[in-house]
């Protein structure tokens, strides 16, 4: 079975987002961000209950004026998921959001202009537990930062959310993370890899207006997987132009690759070819579409042909290597051959059966314990 995470990843303080912890030894959240109007209330809960569905750990929600603001608390009331409102420059949203149970506030401080309105949203967060986001973005950097880079830059990027973090740091308030995002790959990443030597705080990382489903989803890949890689985030968010549950999947799908997190299947299959003894493709979209809701970690292997099929299914809970006729492999070793009849029906069962069993194991040693 594919076992734990070589990646030592970078301490940091923790924080809690509602009941979901963020940094320290925590599992790196994944998030998402609704694109309903928030003033729906009931498409926005919706929404947010699909995200649910899909293993969202938190959600962010755009909250622009105080009829937002107002509809952000009823939504909050209709679900469990923790919520962090999205913020800029007017401080009386940030302060009635914390009074109707934001789990964190994406606020920069030096947009809210006076110190006194700053104080006074901080002081909220403090005295509720309401930790804050300060989201740097390098097609927002501050005039004066555009003035002396000339363009964004990693540098400058980091130098805004240090002004941010002294900010905060003046007022004695340490419950923050950070993020410095851009659509440039090389500037995000450098941008992060210079601003984990500066704060201990968590880092959330995202590359930002990465793109459509596909191509977003390989810039994201990329960036976060060299800083993964690297031992540094706490918390992701994968920025598409696409259905914000399809964030999610890319977000947990990311994490699995690097064996950070384990949440539902991960499948191994080849890309098929002329060998293949059955329709890989097919059965690989298929049993996707169906297994969607298993969230057990198990690894599924589906091969076309002998050459790699054994090895690959001798390492999974379940394995399919094509034949004539093909076998099965349950938990690395050869269990029973199978036609290519009804082949998707009999691996799917198969699969919930393993998925069955191994919650049950889990529970029992959970029980022991």
């Amino acid at each position: 079975m594919h076992g734990e995470s070589p990646i030592k990843r970078r301490e940091s303080r923790k924080i809690w987002v509602g009941n979901v912890p963020v940094g320290g030894d925590a599992p790196i959240a994944v998030q998402s961000m609704t694109n309903s109007d928030t003033n729906d209330v009931a498409a926005t809960v919706a929404q947010i209950n699909r995200l649910e569905a899909a293993g969202v750990d938190i959600v962010r929600i755009s909250v622009p004026d105080m009829d937002a603001a107002e509809a952000f608390g009823r939504i909050k009331q209709l679900v469990k998921v923790p919520l962090v409102a999205d913020i800029h420059f007017d401080y009386r949203i940030a302060l009635r959001v914390a009074e109707l149970g934001v789990d964190c506030l994406r606020i920069n401080p030096g947009n809210i202009g006076r110190e006194d309105r700053v104080r006074a949203v901080v002081d909220a967060a403090r005295d509720r537990g309401i930790p804050i986001r300060i989201g740097v973005n390098a097609g927002s950097l501050e005039k004066d930062l555009q003035k002396k880079y000339g363009e964004p830059t990693p540098a400058a990027l980091v130098e805004s959310a240090l002004r941010h973090v002294e900010h905060l740091e003046r007022l004695n308030f340490k419950d923050f993370k950070v993020s410095v995002k851009a659509s440039d790959v090389f500037m995000a990443v450098e941008a992060y890899r210079l601003l984990a030597k500066e704060i201990v705080q968590p880092l959330h990382l995202g590359i930002t207006e990465a793109g459509g489903l596909r191509s977003g989803t390989v810039k994201s890949a990329v960036g976060l997987g060299m800083l993964l890689a690297d031992g540094i985030g706490d918390t992701i968010r994968i920025s598409l132009a696409a259905d914000p549950v399809e964030e999610v999947k890319v977000g947990y799908d990311i994490l699995k690759s690097l064996h950070l997190r384990s949440r539902g299947i991960n499948f191994i299959a080849c890309p098929s070819c002329s060998r293949q003894n059955f329709d890989v493709v097919k059965t690989m979209n298929e049993l996707e579409v169906r297994l969607e809701d298993l969230l057990v970690p198990l690894d599924v292997a589906v091969i076309g042909c002998v050459v790699n099929g054994p090895g690959e299914a001798k390492e999974a809970h379940v394995g399919l290597t094509g034949g004539t006729p093909n076998l099965i492999y349950i938990d690395g070793k050869p269990s029973h051959k199978l036609t290519n009849e009804n082949l998707v029906d009999h691996l799917e069962k198969l699969i919930r059966q393993k998925a069955a069993e191994k919650v049950e194991a889990d529970a029992a040693v959970i029980a022991r314990g």
